[in-house]
Protein backbone atom coordinates (compact mmCIF):
# COMPACT_ATOMS: atom_id res chain seq x y z
CA UNK A 1 0.00 0.00 0.00
CA UNK A 2 1.15 3.54 -0.73
CA UNK A 3 0.08 6.90 0.66
CA UNK A 4 0.42 9.72 -1.87
CA UNK A 5 0.88 12.93 0.11
CA UNK A 6 -2.92 13.08 0.48
CA UNK A 7 -3.07 15.46 -2.51
CA UNK A 8 -6.75 14.89 -3.18
CA UNK A 9 -8.03 15.06 0.39
CA UNK A 10 -5.66 17.86 1.42
CA UNK A 11 -6.46 19.90 -1.66
CA UNK A 12 -7.32 22.91 0.49
CA UNK A 13 -3.61 23.33 1.20
CA UNK A 14 -2.69 23.39 -2.48
CA UNK A 15 -5.55 25.70 -3.38
CA UNK A 16 -4.33 28.13 -0.71
CA UNK A 17 -0.77 27.90 -2.10
CA UNK A 18 -2.18 28.79 -5.52
CA UNK A 19 -3.94 31.83 -4.08
CA UNK A 20 -0.73 32.92 -2.36
CA UNK A 21 1.05 32.74 -5.73
CA UNK A 22 -1.68 34.58 -7.63
CA UNK A 23 -2.77 37.37 -5.24
CA UNK A 24 0.56 39.33 -5.15
CA UNK A 25 0.64 39.32 -8.95
CA UNK A 26 -2.96 40.53 -9.19
CA UNK A 27 -2.18 43.30 -6.71
CA UNK A 28 0.86 44.28 -8.80
CA UNK A 29 -1.26 44.36 -11.97
CA UNK A 30 -3.83 46.60 -10.25
CA UNK A 31 -1.04 48.85 -8.95
CA UNK A 32 0.44 49.17 -12.45
CA UNK A 33 -2.97 49.93 -13.93
CA UNK A 34 -3.36 52.81 -11.49
CA UNK A 35 0.16 54.22 -11.62
CA UNK A 36 1.44 53.66 -15.17
CA UNK A 37 0.74 56.36 -17.78
CA UNK A 38 -0.69 53.67 -20.10
CA UNK A 39 -3.07 52.44 -17.34
CA UNK A 40 -2.25 48.83 -18.17
CA UNK A 41 -1.33 45.89 -15.88
CA UNK A 42 2.19 45.78 -17.33
CA UNK A 43 4.76 48.15 -18.73
CA UNK A 44 4.23 48.07 -22.48
CA UNK A 45 7.07 47.95 -24.97
CA UNK A 46 6.91 49.62 -28.33
CA UNK A 47 5.19 46.48 -29.71
CA UNK A 48 1.97 47.27 -27.83
CA UNK A 49 1.89 51.05 -27.79
CA UNK A 50 2.62 53.75 -30.28
CA UNK A 51 6.14 55.04 -30.09
CA UNK A 52 9.73 54.53 -31.17
CA UNK A 53 12.61 52.67 -29.58
CA UNK A 54 16.19 53.62 -30.41
CA UNK A 55 19.15 51.43 -29.52
CA UNK A 56 22.17 53.68 -30.00
CA UNK A 57 25.89 53.01 -29.70
CA UNK A 58 28.21 56.00 -29.75
CA UNK A 59 31.84 55.78 -30.81
CA UNK A 60 32.67 58.20 -28.04
CA UNK A 61 31.43 59.46 -24.65
CA UNK A 62 27.80 60.52 -24.25
CA UNK A 63 25.57 61.61 -21.39
CA UNK A 64 21.87 61.20 -20.74
CA UNK A 65 21.27 64.95 -20.72
CA UNK A 66 22.92 65.34 -24.13
CA UNK A 67 20.78 62.59 -25.64
CA UNK A 68 17.58 63.96 -24.09
CA UNK A 69 18.30 67.44 -25.40
CA UNK A 70 18.75 66.20 -28.98
CA UNK A 71 15.50 64.22 -28.95
CA UNK A 72 13.51 67.11 -27.50
CA UNK A 73 14.97 69.83 -29.72
CA UNK A 74 15.34 67.95 -33.02
CA UNK A 75 12.67 65.27 -32.67
CA UNK A 76 10.16 67.55 -30.98
CA UNK A 77 9.03 64.83 -28.56
CA UNK A 78 7.97 65.39 -24.97
CA UNK A 79 8.36 61.84 -23.65
CA UNK A 80 11.93 60.55 -23.57
CA UNK A 81 12.91 57.52 -21.45
CA UNK A 82 16.63 56.79 -21.53
CA UNK A 83 18.41 53.68 -20.24
CA UNK A 84 22.11 52.87 -20.49
CA UNK A 85 22.75 49.31 -21.67
CA UNK A 86 25.60 47.06 -20.61
CA UNK A 87 28.97 48.41 -19.53
CA UNK A 88 29.02 52.24 -19.31
CA UNK A 89 32.28 52.20 -21.28
CA UNK A 90 30.37 50.76 -24.27
CA UNK A 91 28.35 53.98 -24.62
CA UNK A 92 25.25 52.04 -25.63
CA UNK A 93 21.83 53.51 -24.86
CA UNK A 94 18.17 52.65 -25.25
CA UNK A 95 15.79 55.57 -25.84
CA UNK A 96 12.00 55.31 -25.89
CA UNK A 97 10.04 58.24 -27.23
CA UNK A 98 6.76 59.26 -28.78
CA UNK A 99 6.22 58.03 -32.31
CA UNK A 100 8.91 59.45 -34.62
CA UNK A 101 8.21 59.06 -38.33
CA UNK A 102 10.84 58.64 -41.07
CA UNK A 103 12.40 62.06 -41.66
CA UNK A 104 12.20 63.19 -38.05
CA UNK A 105 13.81 59.95 -36.90
CA UNK A 106 16.61 60.34 -39.44
CA UNK A 107 17.16 63.95 -38.35
CA UNK A 108 17.53 62.80 -34.76
CA UNK A 109 20.14 60.21 -35.73
CA UNK A 110 22.06 62.80 -37.71
CA UNK A 111 21.95 65.26 -34.82
CA UNK A 112 23.11 62.63 -32.34
CA UNK A 113 26.10 61.84 -34.53
CA UNK A 114 27.01 65.50 -35.10
CA UNK A 115 26.38 66.94 -31.62
CA UNK A 116 27.54 64.09 -29.37
CA UNK A 117 29.68 61.44 -31.10
CA UNK A 118 29.59 59.33 -34.29
CA UNK A 119 27.13 56.43 -34.18
CA UNK A 120 28.12 52.80 -34.66
CA UNK A 121 25.73 51.81 -37.47
CA UNK A 122 26.34 48.10 -36.90
CA UNK A 123 24.59 48.33 -33.52
CA UNK A 124 22.29 51.33 -33.80
CA UNK A 125 18.71 50.50 -34.79
CA UNK A 126 15.23 52.00 -34.55
CA UNK A 127 11.85 50.29 -34.03
CA UNK A 128 8.66 52.29 -34.47
CA UNK A 129 5.01 51.35 -34.11
CA UNK A 130 2.17 53.61 -35.17
CA UNK A 131 -0.94 54.00 -32.96
CA UNK A 132 -3.03 51.94 -35.41
CA UNK A 133 -0.58 49.03 -35.48
CA UNK A 134 -0.22 49.11 -31.68
CA UNK A 135 -3.99 48.87 -31.23
CA UNK A 136 -4.22 46.00 -33.72
CA UNK A 137 -1.38 44.11 -32.00
CA UNK A 138 -3.02 44.49 -28.59
CA UNK A 139 -6.44 43.30 -29.77
CA UNK A 140 -4.88 40.40 -31.71
CA UNK A 141 -2.95 39.29 -28.62
CA UNK A 142 -6.14 39.28 -26.54
CA UNK A 143 -8.13 37.28 -29.09
CA UNK A 144 -5.24 34.83 -29.60
CA UNK A 145 -5.28 33.87 -25.91
CA UNK A 146 -9.10 33.58 -25.89
CA UNK A 147 -9.09 31.46 -29.07
CA UNK A 148 -6.41 29.11 -27.70
CA UNK A 149 -8.37 28.65 -24.47
CA UNK A 150 -11.60 27.88 -26.31
CA UNK A 151 -9.82 25.42 -28.60
CA UNK A 152 -8.44 23.58 -25.57
CA UNK A 153 -11.87 23.57 -23.91
CA UNK A 154 -13.50 22.03 -26.98
CA UNK A 155 -10.67 19.55 -27.58
CA UNK A 156 -10.77 18.14 -24.05
CA UNK A 157 -14.57 18.01 -24.06
CA UNK A 158 -14.54 16.13 -27.38
CA UNK A 159 -11.81 13.73 -26.25
CA UNK A 160 -13.69 12.87 -23.05
CA UNK A 161 -17.20 13.05 -24.52
CA UNK A 162 -17.88 9.39 -23.66
CA UNK A 163 -16.84 9.84 -20.03
CA UNK A 164 -19.39 10.84 -17.42
CA UNK A 165 -19.50 14.62 -16.82
CA UNK A 166 -17.06 15.25 -19.68
CA UNK A 167 -17.45 19.02 -19.44
CA UNK A 168 -15.99 19.03 -15.93
CA UNK A 169 -12.61 17.86 -17.20
CA UNK A 170 -12.32 20.65 -19.76
CA UNK A 171 -13.63 23.30 -17.36
CA UNK A 172 -11.11 22.33 -14.65
CA UNK A 173 -8.31 22.28 -17.24
CA UNK A 174 -9.25 25.85 -18.22
CA UNK A 175 -9.21 26.89 -14.54
CA UNK A 176 -5.69 25.44 -14.25
CA UNK A 177 -4.73 27.25 -17.46
CA UNK A 178 -6.00 30.58 -16.06
CA UNK A 179 -4.06 29.81 -12.88
CA UNK A 180 -0.83 29.48 -14.88
CA UNK A 181 -1.48 32.61 -16.93
CA UNK A 182 -2.17 34.62 -13.77
CA UNK A 183 1.01 33.35 -12.12
CA UNK A 184 3.17 34.20 -15.15
CA UNK A 185 1.44 37.53 -15.84
CA UNK A 186 1.46 38.48 -12.16
CA UNK A 187 5.16 37.81 -11.69
CA UNK A 188 5.86 39.77 -14.88
CA UNK A 189 3.93 42.71 -13.38
CA UNK A 190 5.94 42.42 -10.14
CA UNK A 191 9.22 42.35 -12.07
CA UNK A 192 7.96 45.36 -14.01
CA UNK A 193 7.67 47.30 -10.77
CA UNK A 194 11.09 46.35 -9.40
CA UNK A 195 13.14 45.73 -12.56
CA UNK A 196 11.17 47.72 -15.18
CA UNK A 197 10.30 44.68 -17.28
CA UNK A 198 8.24 45.48 -20.34
CA UNK A 199 6.02 43.13 -22.30
CA UNK A 200 6.55 42.79 -26.04
CA UNK A 201 5.62 40.38 -28.83
CA UNK A 202 7.86 37.71 -27.27
CA UNK A 203 5.78 37.95 -24.09
CA UNK A 204 2.70 37.01 -26.11
CA UNK A 205 4.61 34.06 -27.61
CA UNK A 206 5.66 32.99 -24.12
CA UNK A 207 2.09 33.16 -22.79
CA UNK A 208 0.73 31.08 -25.67
CA UNK A 209 3.48 28.53 -25.01
CA UNK A 210 2.53 28.52 -21.32
CA UNK A 211 -1.00 27.54 -22.39
CA UNK A 212 0.47 24.49 -24.10
CA UNK A 213 2.61 23.63 -21.09
CA UNK A 214 -0.38 24.05 -18.81
CA UNK A 215 -2.53 21.36 -20.39
CA UNK A 216 -0.04 18.72 -21.54
CA UNK A 217 0.40 17.03 -18.15
CA UNK A 218 -3.26 17.58 -17.27
CA UNK A 219 -4.43 15.71 -20.35
CA UNK A 220 -2.11 12.78 -19.55
CA UNK A 221 -3.62 12.40 -16.07
CA UNK A 222 -7.14 12.89 -17.39
CA UNK A 223 -6.60 10.17 -19.97
CA UNK A 224 -5.38 7.74 -17.32
CA UNK A 225 -8.44 8.59 -15.19
CA UNK A 226 -10.68 7.76 -18.15
CA UNK A 227 -8.94 4.39 -18.60
CA UNK A 228 -9.10 3.54 -14.90
CA UNK A 229 -12.78 4.46 -14.63
CA UNK A 230 -13.45 1.54 -16.98
CA UNK A 231 -10.87 -0.75 -15.40
CA UNK A 232 -11.89 -0.22 -11.75
CA UNK A 233 -15.65 0.23 -11.95
CA UNK A 234 -16.26 -0.81 -8.34
CA UNK A 235 -13.74 1.58 -6.79
CA UNK A 236 -14.54 5.09 -5.59
CA UNK A 237 -13.91 8.04 -7.90
CA UNK A 238 -11.40 9.52 -5.46
CA UNK A 239 -9.37 6.31 -5.31
CA UNK A 240 -9.40 6.01 -9.10
CA UNK A 241 -8.15 9.59 -9.50
CA UNK A 242 -5.42 9.08 -6.92
CA UNK A 243 -4.33 5.83 -8.57
CA UNK A 244 -4.17 7.62 -11.93
CA UNK A 245 -1.99 10.38 -10.45
CA UNK A 246 0.39 7.82 -8.98
CA UNK A 247 0.70 6.03 -12.31
CA UNK A 248 1.47 9.21 -14.29
CA UNK A 249 3.41 11.24 -11.72
CA UNK A 250 6.85 9.92 -12.66
CA UNK A 251 6.31 10.60 -16.36
CA UNK A 252 5.00 14.14 -15.76
CA UNK A 253 7.79 15.15 -13.40
CA UNK A 254 10.53 13.66 -15.58
CA UNK A 255 9.46 15.52 -18.73
CA UNK A 256 8.89 18.77 -16.84
CA UNK A 257 12.28 18.52 -15.12
CA UNK A 258 14.04 18.06 -18.47
CA UNK A 259 12.26 21.12 -19.88
CA UNK A 260 13.08 23.13 -16.77
CA UNK A 261 16.78 22.27 -17.06
CA UNK A 262 16.79 23.48 -20.67
CA UNK A 263 15.08 26.74 -19.67
CA UNK A 264 17.49 27.33 -16.80
CA UNK A 265 20.45 26.82 -19.15
CA UNK A 266 18.98 29.33 -21.63
CA UNK A 267 18.28 31.77 -18.81
CA UNK A 268 21.84 31.58 -17.50
CA UNK A 269 23.76 31.40 -20.76
CA UNK A 270 21.39 32.81 -23.38
CA UNK A 271 21.59 36.34 -24.69
CA UNK A 272 20.12 39.28 -22.81
CA UNK A 273 17.55 39.81 -25.55
CA UNK A 274 15.77 36.50 -24.77
CA UNK A 275 16.23 36.32 -21.00
CA UNK A 276 12.85 37.84 -20.15
CA UNK A 277 11.13 35.56 -22.68
CA UNK A 278 12.84 32.49 -21.21
CA UNK A 279 12.05 33.61 -17.65
CA UNK A 280 8.32 33.83 -18.45
CA UNK A 281 8.47 30.39 -20.08
CA UNK A 282 10.24 28.96 -17.03
CA UNK A 283 7.67 30.44 -14.66
CA UNK A 284 4.85 29.09 -16.81
CA UNK A 285 6.39 25.63 -17.05
CA UNK A 286 6.86 25.33 -13.28
CA UNK A 287 3.35 26.65 -12.67
CA UNK A 288 1.91 24.31 -15.33
CA UNK A 289 3.54 21.28 -13.71
CA UNK A 290 2.18 22.35 -10.32
CA UNK A 291 -1.35 23.10 -11.52
CA UNK A 292 -1.67 19.81 -13.43
CA UNK A 293 -1.08 17.86 -10.23
CA UNK A 294 -2.37 20.14 -7.49
CA UNK A 295 -5.12 22.15 -9.19
CA UNK A 296 -6.75 20.61 -12.27
CA UNK A 297 -7.18 17.05 -10.97
CA UNK A 298 -8.22 17.94 -7.39
CA UNK A 299 -10.80 20.34 -8.86
CA UNK A 300 -12.39 17.47 -10.81
CA UNK A 301 -12.71 15.49 -7.58
CA UNK A 302 -14.04 18.52 -5.70
CA UNK A 303 -16.70 19.00 -8.38
CA UNK A 304 -17.62 15.31 -8.26
CA UNK A 305 -17.91 15.32 -4.46
CA UNK A 306 -19.56 18.74 -4.28
CA UNK A 307 -16.94 19.88 -1.78
CA UNK A 308 -14.18 22.37 -2.62
CA UNK A 309 -12.00 21.28 0.30
CA UNK A 310 -11.00 17.75 1.24
CA UNK A 311 -11.31 16.05 4.60
CA UNK A 312 -7.58 15.79 5.25
CA UNK A 313 -7.88 12.07 6.03
CA UNK A 314 -5.25 9.62 4.85
CA UNK A 315 -5.89 7.89 1.56
CA UNK A 316 -4.01 4.81 0.46
CA UNK A 317 -4.12 3.08 -2.88
CA UNK A 318 -2.12 0.19 -4.28
CA UNK A 319 0.71 1.13 -6.59
CA UNK A 320 1.29 -0.95 -9.73
CA UNK A 321 4.44 -3.03 -9.40
CA UNK A 322 6.64 -2.84 -12.53
CA UNK A 323 7.13 -6.15 -14.29
CA UNK A 324 10.58 -7.68 -13.83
Amino acid sequence: MFSIFNIIRNRRVYFIISLLLIIPGVVAMIYNTITLPTHTPWRLSVDFKEGSRFEIKFNGPATENQIRQVFQEVGGVSTVAITQLGNPADNTWQVRTDFLEGERGQNVRTALSERIAPLDDTVTRVDSVSPTVAAQTTSTAFFAVIAASLAILLFIWFSFRKAEHAFRYSACAIVALVHDLLVAAGLTAIFGIFFEWEIDALFLTAMLTVIGFSVQDTIVVYDRIRENLVRYRTDTFENIVTRSMVETLHRSLTISLLNILVMVALLLFGGASIQQFVAVLLIGLVSGTYSSIFTAVPLVVAWEEGSLFGTGESLSVPVPVPAK
